[in-house]
């Protein structure tokens, strides 16, 4: 698939039979496509799995895949099932730039679901609070191949006492099907 710059003449000139959006952005250039007869489909962020449940339901019908859709989900739910809850302690989702996950969103979800109380607070924590106030477990995105100063800071040596838990980036990036594989390595 060609990847073009969300406005509307760049999106016209592929003549596209559908345009999948996300909720936010380039609210002009959908509006532009839907008066040119272009069919969009608008889909959220899910903060839960039962959203990511619905989007692939929404996804996978404007596909003509409503089948594979319906497949996809019930082995989320069949995966999210085998999994063993039980509290595992504290924990914060510590991202680039000191950013923890905050209540209500997908992160605080997969914490939850592995049996975390998520004491993130969707604000910046920076590496004294952190080292003042530890969690019983880190979690982190895998170190990115380059790092960068936004990302230095999750690795930083003073942190060696508090035990850390990485997942893939492709699983919580954005939220699908493929997150419970986040849910599984949390909660081991």
């Amino acid at each position: 698939m060609p990847w073009v710059r969300p406005d509307a003449e760049a999106v016209l000139r592929l003549r596209p039979d559908m345009v999948l959006a996300g909720e936010y952005g380039a609210q002009a250039a959908l509006m532009v496509l839907r008066a040119r007869g272009v069919r969009v489909v608008q889909v959220s962020e899910p903060t839960d799995f039962g959203g990511v449940a619905s989007e692939v339901g929404t996804v996978a019908a404007a596909l003509g895949v409503a089948r594979r859709g319906a497949a996809m989900v019930t082995d989320m739910r069949a995966r999210l099932g085998a999994i063993q809850v039980k509290a595992r302690g504290q924990a914060i989702f510590w991202e680039a730039r000191g950013y923890t996950a905050g209540p209500g969103s997908f992160a605080d979800t997969l914490l939850r679901r592995a049996g975390f109380a998520d004491v993130g607070n969707g604000r910046v924590v920076g590496l004294e609070t952190m080292l003042m106030h530890p969690p019983d477990v880190l979690v982190t995105a895998q170190a990115p191949a380059f790092p960068s100063l936004s990302t230095d800071m999750l690795s930083h040596p003073a942190l060696a006492t508090i035990k850390r838990m990485a997942v893939p980036p492709a699983l919580v990036t954005c939220p699908g099907p493929w997150s419970v594989g986040a849910v599984e390595i949390l909660s081991k």
